[in-house]
């Protein structure tokens, strides 16, 4: 959604003022580049390198590439349950577990807000239900924010607030 996009900074909003957690990201005459802001994206269709590992894939965004990531690689592995896939390519992954890497390449920043475009759009009822379940525990744990778009209602009635935009 167009809404997303302005906030993760990938489009930049021609009038008004735009803050994420407190900090101003965008207005008149000022506009912070989407890897300075504290924003993660999970897409519908995962977004992942095909040609980088899962290792590769999920400390792409980190923002200081300082020795600790491939730490931070293994807690985000250990969170999606992931742990001894960081040699894979995407390819080699099933659907879920393709978006489990896109959630741990999202959460690995430490964001202060998740933004999740149709975060199980690509998924069996089974798979997305369970890759949802795990999503929804891992930003709750961290105290996060996350503004969801779906048409999954099993998605929507999972949250604590919904806004429902009819077009």
């Amino acid at each position: 959604i167009r809404d997303s996009r302005l906030i993760a900074g990938f489009e930049e909003p021609t009038n008004g003022t735009l803050a994420v957690g407190g900090q101003l990201v965008s207005m008149p005459g000022k506009f912070i580049r989407p890897e300075k802001r504290k924003v993660g994206m999970v897409f519908q269709d995962y977004a992942l390198f095909p040609h980088l590992r899962v290792h590769d894939n999920i400390a792409f965004g980190l923002r200081n590439r300082s020795d600790n990531s491939s730490q931070v690689v293994a807690q985000m592995l250990k969170l999606v349950e992931l742990e001894g896939y960081e040699a894979r390519y995407p390819h080699e992954l099933s659907g879920g577990q393709q978006q489990r890497v896109a959630i741990a390449r999202a959460l690995a920043n430490q964001p202060v807000l998740l933004l999740a475009d149709e975060p199980t759009g690509n998924l069996d009822q089974a798979t997305a239900e369970l890759v949802f379940e795990e999503l929804l525990s891992a930003v709750r744990d961290r105290g996060l924010s996350m503004l969801v778009a779906t048409h999954d209602v099993m998605i929507a009635d999972r949250l604590d607030r919904v806004v429902r935009i009819q077009d």
